[in-house]
């Protein structure tokens, strides 16, 4: 019959410190205990499980159907005289139709647009000639010209946005710009932080101490990191439906991001499938040319 092997409260304090950065083989290697033990001893401690408390306080309101979310009846913007040009003026009309983000009302003006004759393109070199005409010195006065004729991309903007504007009332009420309960957990983790350097971030390590202090609501796994950074994501997009110029939150949100996002390179994925969901979430999030974004990778393929 096999000896159990024993295990002191040092060595299990060694082996989960270990686990955090290194693979179970590596573990048992470096503590010099079987494998098996190891496995156990990470198992037991529940450690590397998803902890339901962090992910409690990263969860958005779940969505409460009202009569404030439900589809109100289409109305049609006047049509307006706004260079003088008719065409171009019809199709400035066809913008303001699709911004309602009203799905009847887009189909309507995209059939519309089909019956304009002039290319398109030539209708924004006109609206450009006028913006520029009309603001004569002011060297940004065309920007606003730009992807005037691409109405589809517009659309698809305008559709995803009333979306997002019917998901952020039916899950926020009128609170979606109020701070959430984890911003305000991270406002008062950073309280008396100071901001410092070019852009005005917070020093990354005190940062680090003052969450670290929390372990309770820690990520405990990869997974957990992947869940909190979508809260932050889905937020951020929400409110940037309704506002593009309130939507980023406040700063100590945006340091517990890129601090959660920096343990993407620290926690240890549990199996191939969660360094997987990791590696997605890099390319399909345009974070994968990071500073971070090495030491990540590194820490998927071990």
């Amino acid at each position: 019959m096999k000896a159990k092997h024993r295990v002191s409260d040092e060595q299990r304090r060694q082996v989960l410190e270990l686990r955090r950065r290194h693979s179970l083989r590596e573990v048992a290697e470096a503590t010099g205990l079987p494998l098996g033990t190891v496995k156990t001893l990470v198992s037991r401690s529940g450690a590397f499980r998803d902890n339901e408390q962090h992910r409690a306080l990263f969860t958005l309101p779940p969505i409460k159907p009202s009569a404030d979310t439900l589809p109100s009846v289409p109305e049609l913007p006047p049509q307006q005289v706004v260079t003088g040009d008719k065409e171009v003026d019809a199709v400035l009309w066809l913008h303001a139709v699709i911004r309602t983000g009203q799905a009847a009302l887009i189909e309507r003006a995209m059939e519309a647009a089909k019956r304009i004759k002039t290319p398109l393109g030539v209708l924004e070199k006109r609206y450009r000639d006028h913006l520029t005409a009309t603001n004569p010195g002011n060297l940004f006065a065309a920007l606003s010209s730009f992807g005037f004729g691409d109405l589809e991309a517009m659309a698809a903007r305008a559709t995803k946005d009333h979306r997002l504007r019917l998901e952020g009332v039916s899950r926020f009420g009128g609170a979606l710009m109020d701070d959430t309960d984890a911003e305000a957990f991270c406002i008062d983790a950073l309280r008396g932080l100071e901001v410092s350097g070019r852009f005005g971030d917070f020093d990354k390590s005190q940062v680090a101490d003052r969450f670290n202090a929390h372990p309770d609501l820690m990520p405990h796994t990869l997974a957990d990191c992947l869940y909190e950074l979508d809260y932050w994501s889905r937020l951020y997009w929400l409110r940037n439906a309704v506002d593009r110029d309130a939507s980023d939150g406040p700063a100590e949100a945006t340091a517990r991001d890129w601090f959660v996002f920096g343990l993407l390179a620290e926690i240890r994925p549990r199996d191939k499938a969660e360094a997987l969901a990791v590696f997605r979430y890099l390319v399909a999030s345009d974070r994968d040319d990071m500073a971070e974004s090495e030491a990540i990778m590194l820490n998927l393929i071990g």
